[in-house]
């Protein structure tokens, strides 16, 4: 009998486990500036309406990208925010919608146009959407980054 409590006992636990609304990035290796830029970023747009969907930090390689795949909704306003490694010399951001159709490029020199990439995004269909950033780093071939996706949230005061 105690066996079956146990096992019924975890088998209720593991979905709540297993999603977790607000699951807290885990920072490997993350330098702590681009963790004050990330607090700095997420005030600012919380004053602005907007509320973080999801976040990660990232253990890079230089020269190689990251694909997120994050899902976006029709008529949704999104603002996708990457922040590089202050010591690499490039990074690039590349986002494609579920038809490979590149919806946005931008690409910086980090010396002089600083380490973050930030775009505002609203998609015209429902769909899974690909965020592809990269960093060229010659001093270390390892890198450190973070990627924010933040949703426009309806304001309190509007009458619809």
């Amino acid at each position: 009998m105690r066996k079956l409590f146990y096992s019924f006992l975890l088998i209720v636990s593991l979905p709540s486990l297993a999603n977790d609304p607000n699951p807290e990035p885990k920072p490997n290796g993350i330098k702590s500036e681009i963790l004050t830029q990330v607090d700095s970023i997420k005030q600012v747009f919380a004053q602005h309406g907007y509320t973080v969907l999801r976040e990660a930090s990232m253990d890079m390689e230089s020269e190689y990208e990251i694909p997120v795949i994050v899902p976006l909704s029709e008529g949704s306003l999104y603002h996708i925010v990457f922040i590089g490694d202050p010591t690499s010399r490039i990074q690039e951001v590349r986002m494609f919608d579920y038809d490979e159709k590149q919806v946005f490029y931008q690409k910086k020199w980090i010396q002089s146009e600083g380490n973050i990439i930030s775009y505002s995004y609203q998609p015209q269909h429902s769909e899974w959407h690909m965020i592809r950033p990269v960093q060229v780093n010659k001093q270390n071939k390892s890198c450190s980054g973070y990627v924010m996706l933040l949703k426009k949230v309806k304001e309190t005061g509007s009458t619809e």
